[in-house]
């Protein structure tokens, strides 16, 4: 029994939607992949949050050597997007990248264990929290877009332990089992999560329950609506729907940014994402993802070590679009 002592979010109101998804069916392959998740984050929890992030950057850095899983993905396009990086340079962050990686995904697994206290003291710098309050007490609800940077996951649970009702909006994961459990450990730790193939119909109900919904808005995926805005200087299939709801439903945009300190600590920030209503909505909604895009990619040239660069980001192209604002990896040779 864990010493978890969160409620979880309120839920939405039209939670009876029917989910569109079709049950992946677990293989043997899954299960195993799933058990030694399981027993190494079981055994981390004995070891405390510190030791336990620490063996998890030393897990991460396998998989950048000697195993290599995507590491030419990670490497071509830091090469691409930052040509102005060394070779050496290009190596140094992408293992750091790993090593983030690692860090984060044990945090993430014990996160459920703590309780809302133990939480908030992860944070130990606090910026726009006012924001957050101001549009919560207003009672109209609000967007917080982010991306795969920094602990992304201790954002939401702390959001959630300090009494804000948050709901994610998520992908499911190839491996049944992982989704599962990611689900559980997101709700365990106060949040709700929205599936994509409901979010459109959930998050008009959720806002106007005055909740804070969190979308990871740094992945294209076909069948999403999106648009094309540059994010260092090249082309990137960006959802459209924070931009839409927030135009539509006249709820304000926050981008968040969790990031880790060198005291293992985070920091975590809250800006506004510009928001106007000119009444041409298909320019109103391409300056709003210009605008995090532009925020997003502001922070990730912060600190480049603790970006998710193992995803194509510029995967998905429109036909005819020159090289020099495509696909990094479609244009760049591999760092030796």
């Amino acid at each position: 029994m864990s010493d978890h002592s969160q409620s979880q979010a309120p839920r939405a109101a039209g939670d009876d939607i029917v989910s569109t998804h079709t049950p992946i069916p677990v293989t043997l392959s899954h299960r195993a992949e799933y058990a030694a998740m399981r027993g190494v984050a079981s055994g981390l929890r004995l070891v405390g949050m510190h030791a336990a992030s620490g063996i998890g950057a030393r897990l991460g850095r396998l998989g950048y050597s000697p195993l290599g899983i995507r590491r030419s993905v990670v490497e071509r396009q830091l090469h691409g997007v930052m040509p102005e990086l060394s070779d050496e340079e290009v190596r140094r962050i992408a293992r750091a990248s790993y090593e983030h990686l690692g860090r984060t995904s044990i945090e993430t697994a014990l996160l459920p264990s703590y309780s809302n206290a133990r939480v908030v003291g992860m944070v130990e710098e606090l910026r726009g929290w006012d924001l957050v309050e101001q549009h919560v007490a207003a009672g109209r609800g609000l967007i917080a877009m982010t991306g795969h940077l920094g602990n992304w996951e201790l954002a939401g649970a702390y959001v959630a332990a300090r009494g804000v009702p948050v709901d994610v909006v998520a992908r499911h994961m190839a491996n049944p089992l992982f989704d599962d459990y990611l689900t559980s450990t997101r709700e365990r730790a106060g949040m709700h999560v929205l599936f994509d193939d409901v979010a459109a119909r959930r998050i008009p109900r959720s806002l106007r329950a005055g909740h804070m919904v969190a979308i990871l808005a740094d992945q294209g995926a076909v069948g999403l609506s999106s648009a094309w805005v540059k994010y260092f200087g090249r082309l990137a299939k960006t959802p459209r729907g924070p931009a839409l709801f927030a135009l539509r439903m006249g709820v304000p945009l926050l981008f968040a940014a969790c990031m880790r300190r060198p005291s293992g600590r985070y920091m975590l920030s809250f800006e506004p994402v510009p928001v106007r209503d000119t009444g041409d909505r298909e320019a109103d909604v391409v300056a709003i993802l210009e605008a995090y895009s532009e925020l997003l990619e502001r922070w990730v040239r912060s600190t480049p070590e603790q970006y998710l660069w193992h995803h194509r980001r510029w995967k998905h192209q429109q036909p005819g679009t020159p090289a020099a604002l495509g696909d990094p990896l479609s244009t760049t040779t591999e760092t030796p």
